[in-house]
């Protein structure tokens, strides 16, 4: 069973991996945001297809997810959870992303976003991610312009 002071200081390892990524999403380095996968991901992304396995596979999704973006967007994030025990770790929060896309309409959307992270010979990488939106249940459609 872990100790205090050794909870404390995987938590500090994921936020510092937290921020990592986060540097990578904002400069869109592909290769910096693919570093924080764990090699056999399972990602549900907010974009087809249903989901993603590999990392190789969610890649792709990254790389069509920055050619979406035209230029700097701002990205920020609310209310986070984690919870860490052993090798494993999962949080959630909203993230909040505002930008133009190729044809320079802007967007501003809140999402959920759910992780699970495992530590993998020594590193914490991300297991599995899901990205996900409420259903306005009369339309079928994602409600993105919900805020907190």
């Amino acid at each position: 069973m872990a100790t205090r002071v050794d909870t404390k200081i995987e938590e500090a390892q994921i936020h510092q991996l937290l921020e990592d990524w986060g540097k990578a999403v904002d400069a869109k380095d592909i290769e910096g945001v693919m570093a924080c996968y764990a090699p056999g991901i399972v990602a549900f992304d907010a974009m087809p297809p249903l989901r993603c396995v590999g990392a190789e596979a969610y890649r792709k999704n990254w790389e069509l997810g920055f050619e979406m973006c035209d230029g700097h967007g701002e990205f920020e994030t609310r209310d986070m959870n984690l919870a860490v025990g052993g090798d494993v770790a999962f949080c959630h929060r909203l993230n909040h992303m505002t930008g133009t896309d190729p044809d320079g309409k802007e967007f501003d959307c809140w999402i959920r976003w759910t992780v699970c992270f495992q530590k993998m010979h020594g590193k914490w990488l991300i297991a599995h991610e899901h990205i996900s939106a409420p259903i306005d249940m009369e339309t079928n459609q994602g409600r993105m312009d919900l805020k907190p």
